[in-house]
């Protein structure tokens, strides 16, 4: 049977990928700083490691075939990004693992192409672009030294799976009990989403055809280029109301952002809600053939219930 361990299982991604990989039949190993699981996760077998701590993370993924890399720090202070890049790195190198990883549209910087490629040019303008890309550069290196074998996919922003913290449950979903769906940006402006429980299962349907991957793999996973006004008719429907617009108030968090290091780290990638942007499908279908992708109303129901909203809720909440 093949072994997947999951670094950062308790985060927003790897969660949804320890899950997808737990039903898809794999052996699969969670990695958080305390080895404790959520609920969904009782089918893997939780480990204890500090992704800093270089000899704990190339002990816990041990015998593993693949290692999926969900580690994130908090969104205020990527510092550490790289220095654990590293670390998984040598842990993949150590144990002879494939190294699996989300990447992001973040790398392509302001103005960003309004279609992009799997061979788009790399132009960060922030910081959070330019660790995304020092982080890619050393995927790719250990790569071409014949050290580890790394296939990136690259997604939009989350939404759906459990937990919170993704710009669909802080901003767009904030005021759904309300009647309320909150745009991000210019409401007829295409942006790139992902739902999660589509990219869990691509990340599977990789490891179901690894035998077809090179050793340093850049894939595009194109799942919904869609506006907020697309979004907010999906969610009407989902609700079976009409709901108010509104917009997220950015003039408030750019007037804030000098003393509130989340706000400014939010301002900082603010262009992407005012910049068109969408993935194009690449060499993803030729390895793994069907794509998982969920049709957009029953994507947006999923998201919906995940955050505890429902009709029903809404209703008596009106």
């Amino acid at each position: 049977m093949t072994k997947i361990t999951v670094l950062g299982a308790r985060g927003r991604i790897g969660r949804a990928v320890a899950k997808a990989f737990i039903d898809a039949g794999y052996e699969v190993r969670a990695v958080t700083r305390d080895g404790i699981l959520p609920d969904e996760l009782a089918g893997a077998t939780g480990i204890a490691a500090d992704a800093l701590d270089r000899n704990s993370l190339i002990e816990a993924t041990k015998g593993a075939d693949i290692v999926f890399n969900g580690l994130s720090p908090v969104y205020s202070d990527w510092s550490t990004c790289v220095p654990m890049a590293e670390n998984v790195m040598a842990a993949c190198a150590e144990n002879g693992a494939r190294h699996f990883f989300p990447g992001t549209v973040y790398n392509f910087g302001s103005p960003i192409p309004a279609i992009i490629t799997e061979e788009t040019p790399q132009n960060p303008t922030t910081a959070k672009g330019r660790i995304r890309v020092a982080m890619e550069e050393l995927f790719r290196h250990e790569a071409d030294t014949g050290r580890v074998r790394t296939t990136i996919l690259r997604a939009g922003d989350f939404f759906g799976g459990k937990g919170t913290g993704a710009w669909f449950d802080l901003v767009v979903a904030s005021k759904l009990e309300k009647g309320v769906y909150t745009a991000p940006g210019k409401v007829d402006l295409v942006h790139e989403w992902a739902y999660l429980p589509d990219l869990a299962a691509a990340f599977v349907r990789l490891a179901d055809n690894r035998d077809k991957l090179g050793v340093f793999e850049n894939l595009n996973f194109a799942d919904h280029a869609v506006t907020d006004l697309q979004m907010k008719a999906a969610a009407q429907s989902v609700l079976g109301e009409c709901l108010e617009l509104a917009s997220m108030p950015w003039w408030v968090l750019r007037l804030g952002s000098p003393f509130n290091p989340m706000w400014k780290a939010i301002v900082s990638m603010s262009y992407l809600r005012f910049e068109p942007h969408r993935l194009a499908p690449g060499r993803l279908a030729d390895i793994v053939g069907h794509i998982p992708h969920t049709p957009l109303e029953k994507a947006i129901a999923g998201a919906i219930a995940d955050l505890g909203i429902t009709p029903e809720k809404r209703k008596l909440a009106a």
